[in-house]
């Protein structure tokens, strides 16, 4: 994807496979705003259910549970593949549960994971990468206006 006037460097689509009404008013734009200026191609953001993600997450990762973010990467070089960088998945149950919890709204919950699973299909990896996952993601989610990211909170709950 080339970036040209008019045209975002980063396209995002927002469906929702829940079969519910989920409304997060302006989340791909406001993504692709984040997106840093390497980022290049076209993401799917797809709002599912828990059970839904339960199965990804058993299909692609060994875990037989629910978790709030999965992220597809179009290839594993996370290069875009015929200008898609790839695809992320958002359990409504789980954000909906981490919203109430972290006391924020739904809206707010979902920029939270949608920043995070972003990240990942950019090669980011907070698991492996000493810091620069979440070194970009606290930039991010300050640019963004969140009070917190998903690395932050993760790393708060362990203490």
């Amino acid at each position: 994807m080339t970036s040209t006037p008019g045209h975002p460097r980063v396209l995002v689509t927002v469906t929702n496979t829940t079969g519910r009404a989920v409304a997060v008013r302006g989340l791909g734009p406001w993504l692709a705003r984040l997106a840093p200026a390497r980022a290049r191609g076209d993401v799917s953001l797809a709002f599912v259910t828990d059970a839904r993600i339960r199965a990804l997450n058993r299909a692609y990762r060994g875990a037989d549970r629910p978790t709030d973010v999965l992220s597809f990467p179009a290839d594993p070089s996370h290069r875009p593949v015929d200008g898609a960088l790839g695809d992320i998945a958002i359990a409504v149950g789980v954000a909906a549960r981490q919203a109430r919890a972290a006391g924020h709204t739904f809206g707010t919950e979902a920029r939270v994971l949608a920043l995070h699973g972003f990240l990942h299909l950019l090669g980011y990896d907070h698991e492996h990468d000493g810091g620069e996952m979440a070194a970009m993601e606290r930039r991010l989610q300050r640019r963004g206006g969140l009070r917190e990211g998903l690395i932050a909170r993760a790393h708060a709950g362990a203490r």
